[in-house]
């Protein structure tokens, strides 16, 4: 029985450079953390071991009985024992694999059992996640965290921590048996190893090296094949007619790719002939050893039993070796697909919710900035002396030039933010002594970037009140000018809207968003020019369903447009981080300030292009 050929270490072998830029460190914190996972589940752990410890066991049997097979039954001419022999080995065989099984399994069960409870506690730790994280987070990165290395916990479960136990207890029993048996033929076999093992690690660091060349061009081939064969970049390309010249940069990278991906596959070829000669040398040695005992120094203790016996489990020993010399590689990724998730779980919320949370009515409640200062980094100030009151029931309109705050002024009032300086009352109840749910569910806001989920009409209004009757929802929608749309459709309030509602237009949209809280049915509402998405027919609808929806309500609207803003109670001008202005529209106008300009620059303009259309539908 010989060994076979050894392949070279793949990348697993190998820390790369970024990996060992960013090992992580190790400390009894890290591991005790790590082990608070593994603690619910020390019972099937036990199991596992168990189960590992006794396949290693029984893996052992074979070769031994090989060599009874050998020395009684063959030479000894005893059929029957044969046959005893022969089924034993066969049941021995048998039950290491289902032992194997029943390992495998107990494993798995533990594996998906951490990540449901990694998961759970990651998904609920995002979503209390300020609105600052989002915003700053790449989402691909969020989604990795959450899927892929989370994941990687049962590979590190399933396979790291059980393969090391595997292969220490398969060394070690094997070790034991060899020596057992005979110490010198053991000497033979293991001397061996390291003609093995170190030649194979430095021809497995070249193609380790090949191979990240090979990855790199692989990734530009992509990048080239994803940015010119999509719907945007293959009409870029043909309105450039730039045909020929990609499929040039094409050839160029495949060529390479391709030059790359047959050096790997040349490297070490003639040395892995080499090694597979070497794994033949351990049992040939073997051999020649136990003959020299047996012929020349006549040592009657030896058999061929015994040399056959301890060919097989030298066999057995080779490839357990190998991979503990990669334990530190294994390891070191283990930790570091721990410490990355880590790294998430110890994001703390600045947003800190006050225990019992206090819950005053908030029907007619006035709203009251204080002096108010936000930045969101230390020394870029945003906003530095906001300070107003809204009186409860009327209807404030923030002005502005683009970037000068007016969103982060509504945003601090559901607690998306918190004020760096001074503070945000409503009713005279700071927000940040609030019941966070209770302040956030009698807000309502309506935004420009309307997001809706994959999924019906219907569950999307559903999203605001999850009680709601069919009769409140058709009344919100229609109040929301859409009722008479969704009818038209299908299936009617249980039509798909698409990821994003990528299958309604913008002012469906808006339209249904305005809905959803109109359903919501909030004492304050916070309006991002609610209708900018909507044609003037629809817009003129929608205007008088919000108008019916604001009254007695406490409202902000962000406005952009001079409709919304004339019919405000009061007008807040917001420039470089103040309040510059605050009047109504004829005052500010005869200020000549800051509005005047505004009024000129921008609401001037739109003014004439609408009229400019109603003239031409006329």
């Amino acid at each position: 029985m010989f060994f076979g050929p050894m392949r070279g270490l793949g990348p697993r072998g190998f820390l790369t450079e970024e990996e060992k830029k960013n090992m992580p460190k190790v400390s009894k914190a890290l591991l005790l953390r790590i082990g608070s996972y593994l603690r619910p589940y020390w019972l099937p752990f036990l199991l596992v071991f168990a189960a590992i410890l006794l396949s290693a066991g029984l893996g052992l049997l074979p070769s031994i009985i090989t060599g009874r097979i050998v020395d009684e039954a063959l030479v000894g001419r005893n059929l029957r024992l044969l046959v005893k022999l022969l089924l034993l080995a066969f049941a021995t065989l048998t039950a290491s694999e289902v032992i194997g099984v029943l390992e495998s399994y107990i494993n798995a069960w533990i594996s998906q059992r951490i990540i449901f409870d990694m998961k759970n506690q990651m998904y609920q730790h995002l979503q209390h996640m300020p609105h600052a994280f989002f915003t700053s987070e790449k989402q691909g990165d969020i989604i990795t965290r959450m899927n892929t290395d989370i994941s990687g916990v049962s590979s590190v479960i399933s396979g790291t921590l059980t393969s090391i136990v595997s292969n220490l207890a398969t060394v070690v029993t094997t070790l034991v048996a060899l020596f057992t048996m005979n110490w010198r033929l053991a000497l033979v076999g293991i001397v061996v190893i390291p003609l093995l093992i170190l030649p194979t690690k430095r021809v497995g660091r070249n193609r380790w090296q090949i191979l990240t060349e090979s990855q790199q061009k692989n990734d530009e081939m992509n990048q080239l094949v994803n940015e010119t064969l999509s719907v945007s970049g293959s009409l870029l390309v043909k309105l450039f007619a730039k045909e020929e010249a990609e499929y040039r940069r094409f050839v160029a990278v495949n060529e390479e790719v391709t030059r790359l991906q047959l050096k790997e596959q040349r490297s070490g070829r003639f040395f892995r002939v080499l090694m597979g000669m070497f794994t033949q040398l351990g049992p040939l040695l073997i051999y020649f050893a136990g003959g020299y005992l047996m012929v020349a120094r006549g040592d009657a203790g030896l058999t061929v039993g015994t040399i056959t016996a301890t060919v097989a489990l030298i066999n057995r020993l080779y490839r357990p070796v190998q991979s503990l010399l990669n334990i530190h590689v294994d390891f070191t990724r283990s930790l570091a697909l721990f410490t990355r998730i880590f790294d998430y779980f110890d994001m703390t919320n600045p947003i800190v919710e006050k225990e019992d949370g206090e819950r005053p009515s908030l029907a007619g409640a006035e709203v009251c900035y204080e002096h108010v200062s936000f930045s969101y980094e230390p020394d870029k100030p945003l906003l530095t002396d906001i300070h107003f009151t809204v009186p409860g029931g009327q209807l404030y309109a923030l002005v502005g030039p683009s970037g000068a705050g007016k969103s982060t002024v509504a945003n601090l009032l559901p607690r998306l933010y918190d004020a760096t300086g001074g503070c945000v009352r409503i009713a005279g109840t700071d927000v940040r002594d609030f019941d966070l749910r209770y302040l956030r569910e009698n807000i309502g806001v309506v935004t420009q970037d309307t997001y809706l989920f994959n999924g019906s009409i219907r569950d999307n209004l559903l999203y605001a009140r999850e009680d709601a009757s069919q009769e409140e929802l058709e009344a919100a929608c229609k109040a929301a000018n859409l009722h008479d749309f969704i009818l038209s459709q299908p299936e009617g309030y249980d039509s798909l809207v698409g990821n994003r509602g990528l299958k309604l237009s913008g002012g469906e949209k808006q339209r249904l968003s305005i809905a959803r809280v109109i359903l919501k049915n909030p004492h304050i509402l916070i309006l991002d020019e609610a209708t900018s998405a909507l044609d003037s027919l629809s817009e003129s609808a929608v205007q008088e369903a919000l108008e019916t929806l604001m009254e007695g309500r406490t409202c902000i609207v962000i406005a952009h447009r001079l409709s919304t803003i004339l019919k405000a109670d009061r007008i807040l001008v917001i420039r470089d981080g103040v309040i510059a202005e605050q009047g109504s529209h004829e005052e500010l106008l005869g200020r000549n300030g800051c509005y005047r300009e505004l009024y000129e620059t921008q609401f001037r303009r739109v003014l004439d292009y609408e009229a400019e259309q109603l003239e031409k539908s006329a």
